[in-house]
């Protein structure tokens, strides 16, 4: 089973969860905002051109997702670095 890459910036709290291939870039064509009331929080599903699912946006990350998950991530804020 391929790695799926995931990136956490803690300053903001947010996770982006990958389905494409790092070595390829795929614009997304549509995003669908979850109902926030719903999933109590903001999750954004990215899709591409042919409709296919490429990305998880995961606002309030902690909260949403298991810390392991947040702790193995590529991190983009200053803490990362």
């Amino acid at each position: 089973m391929p790695d799926v890459k995931v990136t956490y910036d803690k300053t903001v709290n947010a996770a982006y969860i990958y389905f494409t291939d790092p070595q390829v870039s795929v614009r997304s064509a549509h995003t669908y905002p979850c109902d926030p009331i719903d999933v109590d929080g903001m999750i954004n599903l990215d899709f591409d051109e042919q409709g296919r699912l490429i990305g998880i946006e995961v606002l309030a990350a902690t909260s949403k997702l298991p810390e392991y998950l947040l702790q193995a991530a590529e991190r983009l804020d200053s803490e990362g670095s």
